[in-house]
């Protein structure tokens, strides 16, 4: 199976490192699709207390009970660290969507065992999904 499809089926709470409360942002956008769809999203943002309805945290460590992915909506000097609360947290994949692509710290989650998918957009890669899973 595609990765990106085996982490989209397999996989269904996901903490979204750098969500915005402004529904034009991507992060929202994105996050608000896979909310939807049925994922449980967890807001991390230190500036927020809730976004789409979910208590926001101010980073992956503080998060209670367990997280799949770690999705980062932040620029690429901020992945290393969020990668290490990844890592300490036990998530089973980082996700950098595009704009936020660190390919060291990719490595670094690698290393760790983490699976790693870097420069491509959560949502669209399941849109794309259910489109094919349609034809």
């Amino acid at each position: 199976m595609d990765p990106i499809a085996k982490v989209l089926s397999e996989y269904k709470t996901i903490a979204v490192v750098g969500l915005s409360s402004n529904p034009s942002k991507p992060s929202y956008e994105v996050a608000q699709y896979l909310q939807e769809r049925g994922y449980k999203i967890i807001p991390v943002n230190p500036m927020l207390t809730e976004v789409l309805g979910e208590k926001a945290y101010p980073d992956v460590t503080s998060i209670p009970g367990a997280v799949d992915v770690v999705d980062i909506f932040r620029a690429p000097d901020a992945a290393p660290e969020i990668v290490e609360q990844a890592i300490a947290k036990k998530a089973k994949v980082v996700w950098m969507q595009p704009g936020a692509e660190n390919l060291q710290a990719a490595e670094r989650a690698m290393q760790a065992g983490l699976e790693v998918i870097v420069g491509v957009c959560m949502k669209r890669e399941h849109k794309g999904l259910q489109d094919k899973s349609q034809e």
